[in-house]
């Protein structure tokens, strides 16, 4: 009898836990200052500045189901008016035990920010940090997958149509072992506007990489250590003109760290590739790239970097970029709660 009794009261307290709702707010941002010095006639030199700032509110339906709403605003240092760029944080998102789901305009830190450079540029932080489509993940394990689109650009009379759809995982066949291999792939489909331009045609531009990569952070002194190392290729046509051009190289890269200091070294070696959102480097046949990082700034929700990078190409070794990250999470904190 106690038992039922006990039972009973148990599924009331879950009934009523499962019909409850929260509402939380999110604050997160960052400062940066990025300085580059391209000896390269092709590439140009330029300083990306200024302070980046999220807020949003989260109504939690259940432990699963949120909507999420709120602002993403960007300030470059010296602009005037304040905040000329403000993007809407507006989108449902549903997180399990294996899926994660996003549709509507949401953050792309930390879904797509471990793309290659090669693929997309770091800049994509700065000056989009928001993926305004869908993106859905599955993760286990030992693997994980993830598909995403991102709408760029609304076709009007003027304005093209522009999306970009892609796909990344890894998978690590031994759970505990140092061995994985990952993927990334994207392409961008650019078609014209809805009043035609002479001569225009659509264009598709993407790129894919795939790499076997080793995690050796257990096996050596140091708090990090990974290689890996693969293939790229590229895709780029402009229909009922030409196929698809599809050079191809060999990319491997190195990250270590021993507690407040890093090194990050990747190289690239084959065709010069034209990618639409990809680091300009990489039109080279040879490149190589060094970033020598400091983390002085190390708290709770809090990291500030000092990164010291020198870019090398057949016609120079004498480029670098010298940046300064600050960024910062107070994670989310529930305002209210109430009933149906």
């Amino acid at each position: 009898m106690h038992k039922k009794i006990y039972l009973l009261i148990a599924a009331v307290f879950i009934t009523r836990a499962a019909a409850a709702q929260t509402v939380d707010v999110h604050f997160n941002g960052s400062v940066f200052f990025d300085n580059r010095e391209y000896k390269e006639s092709l590439i140009r030199s330029r300083t990306y500045s200024g302070t980046r700032l999220a807020l949003d509110f989260g109504l939690n339906l259940d432990s699963a189901n949120r909507f999420i709403v709120g602002v993403n605003g960007l300030h470059e240092f010296g602009a005037k008016p304040y905040f000329l760029k403000v993007a809407p944080v507006a989108y449902f998102n549903h997180t399990s035990e294996r899926w994660l789901f996003n549709a509507g305009e949401f953050p792309r830190e930390g879904l797509l920010t471990d793309y290659p450079r090669a693929m997309l540029n770091d800049t994509l932080r700065y000056f989009r940090p928001n993926v305004e489509g869908l993106l859905a993940k599955y993760h286990t394990g030992n693997f994980n997958e993830t598909v995403w689109i991102d709408w760029v650009s609304r076709q009007t009379d003027t304005d093209r149509e522009q999306f970009l759809f892609g796909f990344s995982g890894k998978y690590q066949p031994f759970t505990k072992g140092p061995f994985y291999l990952s993927h990334y792939f994207f392409l961008m489909h650019d078609a014209g506007p809805a009043i035609p331009i002479p001569d225009d045609h659509i264009r598709d531009n993407g790129a894919i990489q795939v790499k076997l990569g080793a995690n050796l952070s257990h096996k050596t002194f140091l708090d990090s250590l990974s290689i890996e190392a693969g293939g790229m290729m590229s895709f780029e046509r402009e229909r009922n003109v030409s196929g698809f051009k599809k050079p191809t190289g060999f990319v491997a890269n190195v990250f270590l760290s021993y507690k407040r200091f890093a090194l990050y070294d990747e190289f690239y070696k084959g065709d010069g590739h034209n990618v639409s959102f990809g680091d300009a480097y990489y039109q080279y046949n040879t490149y190589n790239r060094l970033d020598i990082i400091y983390t002085p700034f190390l708290y709770k929700g809090i990291t500030g970097q000092f990164i010291a990078s020198f870019h090398q190409t057949p016609f120079s070794s004498g480029s670098n970029q010298e940046a300064f990250r600050l960024t910062y999470d107070l994670g989310r904190k529930r305002v209210a709660k109430f009933k149906d």
